[in-house]
């Protein structure tokens, strides 16, 4: 088959299984296909429904291509909001943690914004873990296993300048309401936060003052309806609260809480 008709073939065959950008989606398979056989397994896979991320092995996050594999959280490009406002608030030698990492797609970006950055990501999932590995050690970071700041080691107290956290934050009975692809293909430990929505945030929030250095911030986004319980939580924690809504997204609300700089931290 000539080369324009095959790319043709894949496109009608990703429009018909509703994918809205199939040329994209179409050039982007064919490269990572090594021969017509292993493309045409590839192309199976994202007409049954599979992230395209999953399928290639890759995401596109803030200027990066981040390993992902099945079973792996796909970074979402509205979270590079969150990692502008991270960046700018750390400089060379910061100690930072990318907390519920996933992929570790967020503390990749922080500290390729941020070059020289003492990085420590931590996820639940061992999947997680191991991409996260993947992605992170070739940049000097280091990734632990475990729930929440449990997962740290305890010489890390006190001496987080910053912690960059996308937890969980959609209510348990909206998780019907997402993209078949994410609900049937990215694990629930890494989309359910609870009857509201905000209960990994909460138990960080209680959590973050005893790891953060003084004058150390926390970032995470939620959805504008959930600032006020969000912001409530982190101000229960200790943390003074801001919040910054990223000009081009009106569904997400990145939350900055900051631990005093002198008699804030708590045991």
């Amino acid at each position: 088959m000539p080369e324009d008709d095959h790319l043709a073939a894949l496109v009608t065959a990703l429009r018909a299984a509703g994918c809205v950008f199939a040329e994209d989606e179409a050039e982007l398979l064919r490269q990572a296909a090594s021969d017509d056989e292993e493309l045409a397994a590839l192309l199976a896979r994202r007409v049954a429904g599979e992230p395209l991320e999953h399928v290639v092995g890759w995401a596109a996050f803030d200027g990066l291509r981040v390993a992902v594999e099945p079973g792996v959280f796909v970074p979402r490009r509205r979270s590079e909001a969150l990692v502008a406002v991270a960046a700018g608030l750390v400089g060379r030698g910061a100690t930072v943690l990318d907390l519920c990492c996933g992929s570790g797609a967020l503390g990749l970006a922080v500290a390729t914004r941020v070059p020289g950055v003492a990085l420590h990501a931590a996820d639940v999932d061992p999947v997680a873990v191991r991409v996260a590995r993947g992605n992170l050690e070739p940049v000097g970071g280091r990734v632990h296993q475990g729930d929440l700041f449990g997962a740290l080691p305890a010489a890390l107290r006190r001496t987080l300048d910053l912690v960059v956290a996308n937890v969980p934050y959609v209510p348990h009975d909206e998780l019907g309401l997402m993209p078949r692809e994410a609900r049937d293909h990215e694990p629930a430990v890494a989309l359910d936060g609870g009857a509201d929505g905000l209960d990994l945030l909460r138990r960080m929030a209680a959590e973050a003052a005893a790891w953060l250095a003084p004058g150390g911030s926390l970032v995470s986004e939620v959805n504008p309806a959930q600032v006020p319980a969000a912001s409530a939580a982190l101000a229960a924690g200790g943390l003074v609260v801001r919040t910054v809504e990223p000009e081009d997204d009106d569904e997400t609300v990145v939350l900055v809480g900051t631990l005093p700089a002198a008699g804030g931290a708590r045991s």
